[in-house]
């Protein structure tokens, strides 16, 4: 027997569905289709026909009942969505406006966002699978990331060069960008929406946006608060449906100068290949193998709770899973014992239940793709020291999976190398500072790392020699919208939040200027 904390379904009254529609051009539409098409594809499972346009249904994780339906989105859909992105920006009725009437739209959004937690927060639980606290905390949170945008706005600037003579200045001046393709992904899409939309429109850009299919729900709210607090037509808009054909022409059409993506390593490089043939910018937040690496002179008890809370939390599906550890060998046995001892007690079960912490896997699929590298580890000499396989939560759907430590690990797993996505932690362990690099480093991916030592000279030179976008000390993805995100390798391209979230947003002018007639003449006289 597991012998885990179970939180069976709490009996708890689930909404009526809720209809998405597009939100383009400041109007919520239904899909469009040219004369004589249709993309209704009954084949496919989840999608219901309803005229030209497809319907795609999804079903709540943890309770297995349709609690959303949203029309599909069609190359017509996208390409209204960004023409009426690039009237609004062209026309300048945004990016034109004074950052100071920028920054009074983007607080009254985060005031709005506050005012409406509940009712968000309830549709992202009953679409994502995840607990209610933990979905009322990134609604919550993001207001955060909407007023700290508010306040780059009126503090974005350049430079200027005055030592370049007595007859020349020069200026570097900030311009936004343009036209901007957000697209989104399932596990956050709150928040991970939050981190890029505002600090867009912070920068004078306006946008289209592409939310998951799993989980569309508060991205269409969201357009709903942004006209309420305001914000000109066309400035944002919002194509819903799945990757092709929508995600493919946001970041493949001419009109669009910078597409934005998070989600899977493979999807960026398919986004980036589709930007290339007009070279517009790509910013990508993208997957990750994130390591915290465990010293016998470390917190070990804080240790191990930050180990525990960095692999089940929002039950693995983090781009900033901790999902392996790196442990000194003297203390690995007991340390892999503690972990395992802390993760029967965190408590899995009905997302609707405030006492929950880790709620249900996203689809079937998915579940079967984290089984499947466990089992592959197992056949290769892991050791699977706890769970291993999926959960049955009384009352509930069969979409949740046991908290999972593999030991007798080797680099050279898959299980140790890939990103499982899922509550599943490797162990693997080291003798010296150097071979403990050289374990962090040894992956594709380089998005976050941690060491826990109480020698400040330890963590210093961990931080300076592990290959990654952020790197934590004594704690784990503690974040601020002050501090920027971001990856190295196959973990992305760019930089999300903080100033250098906003600059991302910006492209670069010189402009050089001669004061009085001094410039001296090229042609000479003969």
């Amino acid at each position: 027997m597991l012998d885990l904390t179970l939180i069976p379904a709490s009996g708890a009254t689930l909404p009526e569905v809720r209809h998405n529609l597009h939100w383009i051009d400041g109007e919520q539409a239904p899909s469009r289709a040219r004369p004589g098409t249709s993309t209704a594809t009954a084949e496919v499972p989840g999608q219901a026909r309803d005229g030209v346009a497809g319907w795609s249904e999804r079903s709540s994780p943890s309770h297995g009942m349709v609690v959303s339906r949203s029309v599909l989105g069609t190359v017509e859909d996208a390409e209204a969505a960004i023409a009426a992105a690039r009237r609004a920006f062209d026309d300048g009725r945004w990016s034109q406006l004074s950052a100071k009437a920028r920054a009074a739209i983007l607080l009254k959004v985060a005031d709005l966002i506050e005012a409406n937690v509940e009712r968000m927060a309830l549709l992202e639980t009953l679409e994502s699978g995840k607990p209610i606290t933990q979905a009322r905390g990134e609604v919550s949170g993001a207001a955060d990331l909407w007023r700290f945008a508010a306040s780059l706005a009126r503090t974005l600037q350049g430079d200027s060069h005055n030592a370049l003579g007595t007859d020349i200045l020069a200026v570097v001046l900030k311009e936004p960008i343009g036209v901007v393709s957000i697209i989104t992904p399932w596990n956050f899409p709150f928040w991970i929406l939050s981190q890029k939309l505002p600090f867009a429109l912070a920068a004078g850009c306006t946008c289209v946006v592409k939310p998951s299919e799993l989980t569309p729900s508060t991205t269409v709210m969201l357009g709903e608060l942004l006209a309420e607090a305001g914000l000109p037509a066309g400035t944002v808009n919002i194509v819903l449906g799945l990757g092709q054909p929508v995600g493919a022409t946001l970041a493949s059409d001419p009109r669009v100068d910078m597409v934005t993506f998070t989600g899977s390593t493979a999807v960026g490089k398919g986004i980036a290949a589709a930007a290339s043939g007009t070279l517009k910018k790509v910013a990508l937040e993208l997957g990750g193998k994130n390591p915290q690496v465990i010293f016998p002179d470390a917190d070990l008890e804080d240790a191990a709770d930050a180990v525990v809370f960095g692999v089940y939390f929002n039950v693995g599906q983090c781009c900033n899973s901790g999902s392996r550890i790196i442990v000194h060998e003297d203390i690995a046995q007991a340390f892999t014992s503690r972990v395992v001892e802390l993760s029967r007690q965190v408590a899995f079960g009905d997302p609707l239940d405030p006492a929950t912490q880790v709620g249900a896997i996203v689809s079937p699929e998915h579940g079967a793709k984290i089984d499947a590298y466990v089992a592959a580890a197992r056949k290769a000499g892991a050791t699977v020291a706890l769970g291993g396989q999926p959960l049955t939560i009384p009352g509930l759907g069969t979409q949740f999976y046991q908290p999972t430590v593999v030991t007798n690990v080797t680099p050279d797993m898959p299980i140790a190398r890939e990103e499982v996505f899922g509550p599943v932690l490797t162990v693997l362990t080291f003798r010296t500072l150097e071979q403990a690099l050289a374990l962090v480093n040894d992956a594709d991916y380089g998005l976050s790392a941690g060491v826990w030592s109480e020698n400040v000279h330890t963590c210093l030179a961990f931080a300076r020699g592990a290959q990654a976008g952020t790197v934590w000390t004594n704690t784990w993805m503690d974040g601020f919208p002050e501090v920027t995100f971001g990856g190295v390798k196959q973990s992305g391209l760019g930089r999300e939040i903080g100033r250098y979230g906003l600059d991302e947003f910006t492209e670069i002018k010189s402009l050089v200027m001669r004061i009085g007639r001094t410039r001296a003449p090229w042609v000479r006289p003969r």
